[in-house]
């Protein structure tokens, strides 16, 4: 009776003691996660990555903040923790978000929005960055181009009152946009038309000449099908924006960071600028679920079965 006691005993502490260690490392749960992203086509196929690698990965996953809204919307949702995770430009999200100085590296930018959001919402890490890049890009008509000799954005000034801007909806109060545009080129932006940047919708408006130029992303396969103009920005006023997984410490804490962080790593490094403009080709221009294309994506890579 007394070994079967001490059995017993041992068993019980043994149990506590492993559940002690768990806590103290996040336990390895695995708790919904809230998943997050602007609005625009190509951030909800990043957002829609990050939750079927996660579900597949026994990760329940609520995916309501996907599409939530501009920037000005979605960096206030992960503070406040209305979600967990989302996919952010780096360059942009340093800039336009927390009023940093972007630049050309990736890896500066990266490193200096950790500086900033280490304080923000009770800390938020920035994951891995994609070897894809995504810049804010201002592009034209082939034809507008060739009729006005437009190459490069310092030659807009000169005949923006020819012109019909589309820029982004946050422009007016991002220093990305309208405040680049002013200080670098002499561009006005006040009478702008806003629509959502990197969208169909954008580049509909420029297509049928309601815009003459507008807002779009670099790697965005409107460009390429509609035989657009991409104007160089000589001034390098848009800062080098890879995607990285923003997630909240307090989710961290409660699930294993370690192995979690992996699982978005390593989907971000099978993510490079040809990928990224094909995945975005399949949604926005041949009309295919973004769900479907994802999946098809993270199966061939291996990330999921």
């Amino acid at each position: 009776m007394r070994l079967s006691r001490r059995l017993t005993l041992g068993a019980s502490m043994l149990a506590v003691a492993v559940l002690a260690v768990a806590c103290s490392t996040g336990g390895g749960s695995k708790p919904t996660v809230k998943v997050g992203s602007v609005g625009f086509d190509e951030a909800r196929i990043m957002a829609e990555a990050y939750a079927q690698v996660l579900e597949a990965n026994g990760y329940t996953v609520d995916r309501n903040g996907i599409g939530l809204g501009d920037r000005k919307v979605l960096l206030p949702a992960l503070e406040s923790g209305q979600i967990d995770v989302q996919p952010e430009y780096i360059g942009s999200g340093l800039g336009a978000g927390y009023g940093g100085t972007p630049t050309g590296d990736p890896a500066a930018n990266q490193k200096a929005l950790q500086e900033i959001l280490t304080g923000k919402g009770g800390g938020i890490t920035v994951l891995d960055y994609t070897p894809a890049q995504d810049q804010n890009a201002f592009v034209i008509r082939k034809d507008t181009a060739d009729q006005l000799q437009l190459t490069k954005m310092s030659d807009v000034a000169a005949v923006q009152g020819q012109l019909k801007l589309g820029l982004a909806k946050d422009c007016p109060t991002n220093p990305l946009c309208a405040g680049a545009l002013k200080d670098a080129y002499g561009i006005d932006t006040t009478a702008a038309t806003l629509l959502d940047a990197c969208s169909t919708p954008m580049a509909d408006a420029l297509k049928s000449k309601t815009i003459d130029l507008g807002e779009l992303c670099s790697t965005q396969p409107d460009i390429i099908v509609n035989n657009f103009v991409l104007l160089q920005d000589d001034k390098q006023t848009q800062p080098a924006d890879n995607i990285s997984p923003l997630v909240r410490n307090d989710f961290l804490a409660k699930t294993d960071k370690t192995a979690f962080s992996k699982l978005l790593n390593d989907f971000s490094a099978k993510v490079d600028t040809a990928t990224l403009a094909d995945l975005y080709k399949q949604v926005s221009v041949d009309k295919k679920d973004i769900k479907d294309v994802v999946s098809t994506f993270l199966k061939a890579q291996g990330l999921v079965k």
